[in-house]
């Protein structure tokens, strides 16, 4: 029988203040408990956190799955992208929340959040296209001034 989780890969991080270890584990003894079509991999990453200044620990489990092979991502390329995964996250649905405070939004029907969530990340993407690194910044600066929106949109 294959094991669930053969051995692991961990890494381990000391950035913002926490000591984070991590560790990847994953199977491709797919036939015994998945299926999803088209996977090949399951995976489950343990993360375990220090805040180093009150000492406070937790311990965090996700568990994942990919249609990548283990040849195509072995236990290193999948590590990264899941790290990968939240600068998407840092860069792009934290800004919209944070700045828009989309979660709040009382945009629900039809095709409307899509729509607005496009058209947040394009305000978003031109002002970072135009050097802006902090969007919140920017956003405040240009309310008001429409030539200044005109001009980057480059007209």
């Amino acid at each position: 029988m294959t094991r669930l989780f053969p051995p692991v890969l961990e890494t381990v991080e000391k950035e913002h203040g926490r000591l984070e270890l991590r560790r990847l584990q994953c199977s491709t003894a797919l036939n015994e408990y998945v299926e999803f079509p088209y996977v090949q991999q399951v995976f489950r990453v343990t993360r375990e956190r220090t805040v180093l200044k009150t000492d406070k620990y937790s311990v965090e489990t996700m568990y994942g799955i990919t249609s990548l092979s283990s040849e195509a991502a072995d236990r290193g390329a999948l590590m990264t992208f899941i790290r990968g995964q939240w600068s998407i996250e840092n860069r792009s649905h934290w800004v919209r929340d944070w700045n828009y405070d989309e979660d709040r939004s009382q945009i629900r029907k039809g095709n409307g959040p899509q729509m607005m969530a496009c058209l947040r990340n394009t305000a978003i993407s031109l002002l970072r296209l135009h050097g802006a690194e902090n969007i919140a910044h920017e956003l405040r600066r240009n309310q008001l001034k429409v030539g200044r929106v005109f001009k980057l949109f480059g007209l």
